[in-house]
């Protein structure tokens, strides 16, 4: 099996398999004790925090460990909503932010706020000038943008929408769960927001970092740890090799980037080249390393996922439309293209030229019976 999703979630980095084991027995207690085990773990824990934290760009104490990236997006948005509430209710983000962001905006909207979708172009970008008059109008509370797009790899121009919410005194949380240990994380945020998993983290640790100065209220009930702002005992083993994962995928990124992204530039290539009526989506050069994704005219996406799989493919849909929803992908139709037959293909660190080679030489065959299965020449 070629695993070719690594956008879900990136495979373990061997990193941060030695270090989840060394924690699991040096670090198994409760850091919020005094004894000498607690003290073990509390150091551990500290080191993560602050080397995460140096990666990220941001001071140890503005960092926190949750469960999920979902949980830090969802602790960012509506803490800092709750804290400024006296400013306003507004809430500004872009059409094609993580369900996470939301999700969180649905609630926010439930409970009487308003939020303001910007859109974005055919390549997913969002437009700079619309986001800064949105922002800068009166009671808004916060900005949501992400660094990169989940579903089609575009970079969003964090940097200048960042200025024009600085501007307009508006906090700008940022989501850079896709970008983390692959890319410079943008300056200019004021809450962010990160996930260890798509870096080669285990699952179940996310990041939340609340720059100092930034107004934030947990909306949970108040507890001592992380900070006040994740109540529930630390997975101390997880967050030290979350952080022993980052520093490698960093140190690996100088060699392993560019050829991820030369091998996604063989795949925009070679795609519509071998297969007709297939168009793809995203920006074609500010966007992330790993990821292409592409759209076949006259082709169900999950039946072309299920053919990959039969291949010997693991690869997931920018599409998300499910048999239970019917609903394409939010993302693809603010975009405005064509939002199903769609396939999502995320390299891995480590991933190599022949299973490219494999996957290309394999799908033609596979469009072609699924199309023909349709009555479609």
């Amino acid at each position: 099996m070629a695993y070719l999703d690594a956008a879900s979630t990136e495979p373990l980095h061997p990193a941060a398999r030695e270090a989840l084991i060394a924690a699991s027995e040096a670090g198994w207690a409760d850091p919020a004790r005094l004894y000498g085990a607690a003290r073990r773990a509390s150091m551990l824990l500290e080191q993560a925090r602050a080397e995460v934290a140096e990666l990220l760009g941001a001071r140890p104490d503005e960092v926190s460990f949750t469960a999920s990236g979902t949980q830090a997006i969802h602790l960012g948005v509506l803490g800092a909503l709750k804290a400024r509430r006296r400013v306003g209710t507004r809430l500004v983000v872009s059409a094609v932010e993580h369900s996470s962001v939301l999700h969180a905006a649905e609630l926010h909207e439930r409970e009487g706020g308003t939020v303001e979708v910007v859109g974005v172009d055919r390549t997913g970008r969002v437009d700079v000038a619309a986001f800064a008059e949105a922002v800068s109008r009166p009671g808004t509370a916060l900005a949501c943008l992400q660094t990169a797009n989940h579903e089609v790899g575009t970079l969003q121009p964090v940097a200048e929408v960042a200025e024009a919410c600085r501007a307009a005194g508006v906090p700008l949380l940022v989501d850079a769960a896709q970008s983390a240990g692959r890319l410079p994380i943008p300056a200019g945020w004021s809450i962010l927001a990160a996930s260890a998993h798509k870096w080669g983290g285990p699952p179940g640790v996310g990041v939340l970092a609340v720059r100092k100065g930034t107004r934030w209220r947990s909306p949970y009930p108040e507890d001592e740890r992380e900070h006040r702002r994740v109540p529930g005992f630390p997975n101390v083993p997880a967050a030290v090799a979350a952080a022993a994962a980052l520093r490698e995928r960093l140190a690996e990124e100088a060699t392993e980037g560019p050829r991820l992204s030369a091998l996604v530039d063989r795949i925009r290539a070679e795609v519509p080249r071998r297969v007709p009526d297939v168009e793809v989506v995203g920006d074609p050069v500010r966007r992330l390393p790993h990821i292409v994704t592409f759209s076949c005219l006259y082709v169900d996406g999950e039946a072309l996922l299920l053919e990959l799989d039969k291949a010997g493919f693991a690869v997931s849909s920018g599409s998300s439309c499910t048999s239970s929803t019917l609903r394409p992908s939010h993302v693809l139709e603010a975009m405005g293209v064509l939002t199903h037959g769609n396939v999502r293909v995320s390299l891995p660190r480590g991933v190599s030229e022949s299973d490219v080679d494999r996957f290309l030489a394999v799908l033609p065959d596979v469009v072609h019976r699924i199309r023909s299965s349709l009555g479609v020449q």
